[in-house]
């Protein structure tokens, strides 16, 4: 692994002077709207494709479907995209006076977007490693969380039919909802598990939002080593001179998303860097600041972006940051399906563009619930997980509370109190349950601007689901524990002393209650 890690090739330097810098957001021409609906196509179509090896069939039915209403009529304009199986890209022509929008596939970091007006020949100036080895597995245990005792919960399968079965049905949980898996997982093994078709337990989504918490845990781990200080301010460098106000945020702050940051009205929209081949050290952090820092809660994907180029900055080792998020947390705990995409400048797109399947965002929850410690190993800090559960000074105006980059299910009943949830687009969700040792998935392909997946509902009914699973359980326990009091006090009762006049009883009190051995 060494070797890898060794022959790394940073090409951030080359990219900054053979590309085009993007600028922050610009106005919503007409040409840039055509421009971001090519690079939504081109984009999905090489991550579907070469991340998760969806067919261009299944793609259309999902990620190229249901998506931002305003992107619809460009979208529908375009032409059909090119595919380059033996180089991994995918263009979209938008205008015949600009080259495609292009997306490039390299092993280890997923696809990234060219800018617009960059063509083919730049695709050799994006980040990669010289080599990538297959880390690619069976994912077929039942067994998600570490030092867990299986056993046959036959209960919890029978009782979660229901539930799982409704989550699929398009309208129990929000009429027109799209489910694309479900996974449970109770004390560290899944109990119950379905997908749609065209996905399995091995096929990575796109995070969308649900990405955020996996950035939080990344620099969580960061944390543990030492790494970084999320109270230091001045996060990066180009914030770091004369009257720069920007140069008092701290991390904390933008694991709270309270950075105080203009991030304009929708701060989950950073379309020309998700779409338009931007940079996050562009678009993320050249805005200025609005709100004292700290003081006043926004959700912006800005936040996330920058807490992670922050950690980039701490580090100033390309090389050790892109190999962190996997060898220091993914691999350790199993997530070998999960890969996490990057900007032409080698930044993780780390607040959406990850892609990962419902078991690795499982396992990221049971982490959480066994307070950061995998097997004998503490990969997150002493209390992480209490931190990013906590209520942050600066709370959303309302609907459900933050922590720190993980959403609080404060305000849905049924719901025990301390669970937390990991959310993104088109109805990502994990749900983490402390009081009840439980993790929740799902994953969907939700029209964007249509109904979104009830999952305050949902997450009642599989936790009650679960609690009767449980009260059977105990309720049989209690049962042959009766049998056995009953047994014994018939020996006594019948001072029987020889083995077969005991087994007599005994086969005697168990057909009473229709019992076998």
């Amino acid at each position: 692994m060494r070797s890898v890690r060794s022959v790394f090739t940073s090409v951030a330097a080359l990219a900054l002077v053979a590309l085009p810098s993007m600028a922050q957001e610009g106005g919503n021409s007409d040409l840039m709207q055509e421009s971001l609906a090519a690079g939504w196509k081109a984009g999905f179509i090489c991550s579907d494709m070469f991340v998760a090896g969806m067919t261009l069939d299944e793609i259309g039915d999902t990620d190229l479907d249901g998506i931002y209403p305003d992107y619809q009529r460009d979208f529908d304009k375009l032409p059909g995209a090119k595919i380059d199986p033996a180089r991994k890209t995918v263009s979209v022509q938008y205008d015949p006076s600009m080259p495609p929008r292009i997306a490039a596939f390299r092993p280890g970091f997923g696809c990234t977007q060219l800018p617009a007006g960059a063509d083919a020949s730049m695709i050799d100036f994006l980040p990669h490693y010289a080599a990538w080895p297959d880390f690619s597995r069976e994912d077929r245990g039942s067994v998600i969380g570490s030092d867990v005792k299986v056993s046959l919960r036959t209960e919890e399968a029978e009782r979660l039919d229901v539930p799982v079965s409704f989550a699929f049905d398009e309208r129990t949980y929000g009429n027109g909802t799209r489910t694309s898996a479900v996974v449970v997982v109770r004390d560290g093994q899944i109990v119950a598990e379905r997908y749609d078709r065209g996905i399995d337990h091995e096929t990575p989504q796109r995070t969308w939002s649900a990405a955020k918490s996996i950035t939080a845990t990344i620099l969580g781990a960061a944390r543990r080593q030492g790494m970084i200080d999320i109270d230091y301010p001045a996060v990066i460098k180009a914030w770091d001179s004369g009257a720069d106000p920007r140069r008092k945020i701290t991390i904390r702050n933008l694991l709270n998303m309270a950075s105080g940051l203009d991030s304009g009205d929708a701060g989950s929209r950073t379309d020309r860097l998700y779409f338009g081949g931007g940079r996050v050290v562009d678009q993320a952090a050249s805005k200025v600041m609005e709100a004292v820092p700290g003081t006043r809660w926004k959700y912006a994907n800005d936040d996330t972006l920058i807490a992670m180029r922050a950690f980039r900055e701490a580090l100033g080792d390309d090389d050790a940051f892109h190999r962190f998020p996997y060898d220091q947390l993914l691999h350790k705990i199993g997530a070998f399906h999960t890969t996490m995409e990057v900007d032409w400048n080698g930044d993780f797109v780390s607040s959406s563009q990850v892609w990962s399947t419902a078991r690795d965002l499982a396992r990221i929850g049971q982490l959480y619930l066994q307070d950061g410690v995998w097997g004998s190993e503490r990969l997150l800090p002493e209390g992480w997980a209490e931190f990013v559960r906590t209520p942050a000074p600066a709370q959303p105006a309302d609907g459900p509370g933050y922590g720190a980059q993980f959403w609080l299910m404060n305000n849905a009943p049924g719901v025990p109190e301390g669970t937390f949830y990991m959310a993104g687009n088109r109805g990502q969700y994990v749900v983490i349950v402390p009081s009840m040792n439980a993790v929740i998935v799902r994953r969907g392909f939700d029209v964007i601007g249509g109904a979104r997946f009830d999952i305050n509902s949902f997450a009642r009914d599989v936790l009650l689901a679960l609690q009767a699973a449980e009260d059977e359980r105990q309720a049989e326990v209690a049962q042959n524990d009766a049998i056995e009091a009953e047994i014994e006090a018939e020996i006594e009762k019948r001072h029987a002393r020889s083995e077969k006049a005991q087994a007599a009883i005994r086969a005697e009190i168990l057909a009473k209650y229709n019992r076998t051995e």
